[in-house]
């Protein structure tokens, strides 16, 4: 799609009411009169390709016209998966048991589909693995997740009626997540989206972005979780913000500090999504979701259309976005 048929196909998509409702939110926020939040907004996704929400998140009325065109806006976003991501690959990202299929050597947990198991099969493998997770093979936003505990073989038979009937039919071991992060929210596995692109033959790191529950039992941003960024070398350095546009210096539910907050087996994590990267080259570019385990990293997921994260320009030390660092290996 050309960017003047991708423009063209956000604006008779656009959700006006809530485009307006984000206006007047920016407006109050920062004491500029509606129109001219509302006019820039305009102007911000004709010349970037910036949604509202790209607008609003990264704080676009902050910042300069000359740093403006460093951050990766949505419409940008789409131009790299276009341009490095082979969409006929795509149903091995989208179909989560091919996914794990695929990646089995990636994974470090046991998993079974409980689409074509016996339920003999499913009450050996819940014998294995009391604590399960069972999720929709499409879902996404941590839509149709759900944790069990299986205590016998009758309640395996009811679980396994009852996953079957809500079609959440990928069963996996659960995570026990490494106690640092148990620290920082224990309710959910908090997980970090670590971005590769594969390109000269290896696979190389780009950023990542540490997911975290709050007050439910899954990290997912659209769900009510928030986010934070990990500098390079596994350190958070900045607030987390939530959907609703809040900022958290320490959890609300636990009280544990987030700026300052060390990632265990960081480097581990690195290594593990660039060698994940070379097993299909044709989608360069992913978002992975990467949980540290007790005994260390394990892949959740992939993403072929990895969301847009950044620090927004109050929280970096020189008002830039990440296309600067992505440049180093792709071509925006």
């Amino acid at each position: 799609m050309s960017k003047a048929k991708y423009l063209i196909n956000r604006i008779l998509k656009l959700d006006f009411k809530n485009m307006f409702a984000v206006a007047k939110a920016v407006s109050k926020k920062s004491h500029k009169p509606f129109i001219v939040i509302f006019t820039d907004m305009i102007k911000c996704g004709l010349k970037y390709q910036a949604g509202y929400y790209d607008y609003q998140e990264f704080e676009f009325y902050n910042i300069s016209r000359d740093k403006r065109n460093t951050y990766l806006t949505r419409g940008k976003n789409n131009e790299i998966i276009k341009k490095y991501n082979d969409k006929s690959y795509f149903h091995i990202f989208n179909d989560k048991i091919e996914f794990n299929t695929v990646f089995s050597d990636y994974l470090k947990r046991g998993w079974i589909n409980a689409g074509e198991a016996s339920v003999d099969e499913f009450i050996k493998f819940t014998l294995e693995h009391p604590n399960i997770i069972a999720k929709i093979v499409d879902g996404e936003g941590g839509a149709g997740i759900e944790k069990y505990t299986i205590k016998d073989e009758a309640e395996a038979r009811g679980v396994y009626e009852r996953i079957k009937a809500e079609n959440q039919l990928l069963v996996e071991e659960f995570v026990n997540q490494h106690p640092d992060l148990n620290v920082l929210y224990p309710n959910s596995v908090n997980t970090m989206r670590m971005f590769t692109i594969f390109k000269d033959g290896k696979g190389h790191f780009l950023q990542a972005v540490l997911k975290m529950g709050n007050g439910g039992v899954v990290d997912n941003f659209s769900s009510g979780g928030m986010y934070t960024f990990v500098e390079d070398d596994g350190t958070v350095e900045v607030p987390a913000i939530d959907k609703a546009d809040k900022i958290y210096e320490k959890h609300p539910a636990t009280g544990t500090s987030i700026i300052g907050f060390k990632v265990p087996m960081f480097k581990q994590a690195v290594e593990l999504v660039e060698s994940a990267a070379a097993v299909v080259p044709q989608v360069a570019y992913v978002g992975w979701d990467v949980a540290i385990s007790d005994s260390g990293p394990v892949l959740i997921e992939g993403n072929c259309f990895p969301g847009v994260f950044q620090k927004r320009s109050s929280f970096s030390k020189n008002g830039e976005g990440i296309i600067p660092k992505y440049s180093k290996y792709i071509d925006i």
